[in-house]
């Protein structure tokens, strides 16, 4: 696909430099301890940490539901929800100790807010201590997209559409 915004071409590059650095999760193979995990939904890519002994925190948000869930502990299989899971290998600011600690701190928060502190927030936040989503980016440079492309329509439309009310105008 080609992007016109540059900061759409921006987030689809990132974007596809990440699944680059993603593997898959074979079954039965244990991720490391703190990973970041993600899990392919409908809509939208379900992101948490992985803490050990077959569990993952996570914001569960609207992962089982429309009804907003806490940051919770639960099994890896209930993550995943029958999705395959993939590691995502970003950057970090902390050891696998201090993100387990960070993650662990948030459990029970009910803070949940699908464009400023959904589940790839909470992540961001536990492995570098940002508040970031690319798929909020992603989501917010729509408008923008759709504004650019309907400012060229109408521009090709002026530039290739016969003027009926000149003297001098021919039809056919």
């Amino acid at each position: 696909m080609i992007w016109r915004n540059d900061n759409a071409r921006s987030i689809h590059s990132s974007e596809k430099v990440c699944l680059a650095r993603d593997s898959l999760l074979r079954s039965g193979e244990e991720p490391p301890l703190a990973s970041h995990l993600i899990t392919p939904r409908a809509l939208y890519t379900h992101h948490g940490i992985y803490v050990g002994n077959g569990r993952v925190i996570h914001y569960a948000g609207l992962a089982r539901g429309w009804g907003r869930r806490p940051v919770e502990d639960v099994s890896l299989e209930r993550f995943a929800h029958g999705h395959s899971v993939r590691i995502r290998r970003d950057s970090r600011c902390f050891d696998s100790g201090a993100v387990l600690e960070r993650a662990r701190s948030r459990l029970g928060e009910a803070n949940y807010s699908i464009l400023t502190n959904n589940c790839e927030h909470f992540c961001a936040w536990v492995l570098s201590d940002e508040n970031r989503s690319s798929q909020v980016e992603r989501l917010r440079a729509v408008p923008h997209l759709l504004r650019r492309i309907a400012r060229a329509l109408r521009s090709w439309c002026e530039r290739h559409t016969l003027r009926v009310d000149s003297p001098n105008s021919e039809i056919g």
